[in-house]
């Protein structure tokens, strides 16, 4: 399973957001977007969480 975080582009963000100086992360799972955060330690915390999910998944599987 492939989780990344990136910060948004403000090309992606609104006028307002931009102008306001708003970071967004997004968080991805397999090239989907899962989860958008304000916070970067919050979208590190999430993709944590995906990945130990997904171990936890592989494990039971096995």
């Amino acid at each position: 399973m492939t989780v990344k975080v990136t910060e948004r582009d403000d090309s992606h963000k609104s006028h307002e957001g931009v102008a306001a100086g708003i970071r967004i992360w997004d968080v991805y799972q397999q090239d989907l977007l899962v989860g958008m955060f304000h916070n970067e330690i919050d979208a590190h915390n999430y993709k944590s969480e995906l990945e130990l999910q997904e171990r936890q998944r592989e494990v039971r599987s096995a």
